[in-house]
Order: structure tokens, then C-alpha cells, then sequence
């Protein structure tokens, strides 16, 4: 079910110093940036061989746990149906964290908390699957 790594992140209080940061650190900007308002609400930088994406969401979008101060990143692994992979994690004894949420055509998104404490985010990922067709090309 679990296809590969697609993305881990982030929240930030200041999304934009966090941005400033990554980018300084990474030494190259974010690729996609998605405003809500006006305002960024989430960037995201494609890092290291496999253009895995690390991607900083502004802390108001942030679940419970965050809130509670109890969250880190979430990774999220690409799955080719978060519907029913979803289904099957909580049919499994997982807990519901986040339902699935499309954030956009081709990426899609839902986490759950493992029966051993551990956060799992499942992902459909566009991307994810333009990088493995790039890879099997070469």
C-alpha cells in the first residue's frame, strides 16, 4: 500500500521567516507556494536526488495535536487511493487524525495516529508519480 516518501511537514507559527530559513538553508526557493486570503498559507521546496518535497504549512491550519503543542512533522507516504488506504488504517485500529482533504487537483491527503502512538500520513501525490516515471525513463 505504502508506495514511497512524497512529502514531510512542517507547521510554523511565522511562515514566512520559516520560508526565509529553508530557503537560506536548502539555498534555493520554494517551487509551489498556496496562498488562502491573500496570505501564504503553505510553501513547499523539492530537496535531494529524488525531489522529495518538504513543505511548511502556516500553524493556523494546524490539527489538534499541534494546538496542544503534542505534533511534529508528518510524512507522508504516496499511495495510489488515500480513500481506501485510509479505510484500511482505521479499519486496522488506527485513530483518525485528519479525514481526507484535497489541497488541489492531484493532491490529496489524510493522516491517522498508529495504535502505537505514531502520526502516518498517507498522500496521493501528483508529483510523487511524475519523479517515478522520470526514473523509469533513465
Amino acid at each position: 500500500m505504502l508506495r514511497g516518501l512524497t512529502t514531510v511537514t512542517l507547521y510554523a507559527d511565522d511562515l514566512m521567516a520559516a520560508r526565509d530559513w529553508y530557503a537560506e538553508l536548502l539555498g534555493l526557493e520554494p517551487y509551489f507556494v498556496r496562498p488562502i486570503g491573500g496570505t501564504p498559507a503553505y510553501v513547499e521546496f523539492r530537496i535531494g536526488d529524488y525531489q522529495h518535497e518538504l513543505g511548511i504549512i502556516d500553524s493556523r491550519f494546524a490539527g489538534r495535536e499541534r494546538r496542544e503543542g503534542t505534533a511534529g512533522p508528518v510524512t507522508y507516504w504516496h499511495v495510489d487511493d488515500v480513500e481506501g488506504g485510509f479505510a484500511r488504517l482505521v479499519a486496522m485500529g488506527a485513530a483518525v487524525r485528519e479525514e481526507p482533504v484535497e489541497h488541489g487537483p492531484g493532491f490529496v491527503t489524510a493522516s491517522v495516529t498508529d495504535p502505537f502512538g505514531n502520526v502516518l500520513g498517507v498522500m496521493y501525490n501528483e508529483h510523487y508519480l511524475e519523479i517515478l516515471g522520470s526514473r523509469a525513463g533513465a
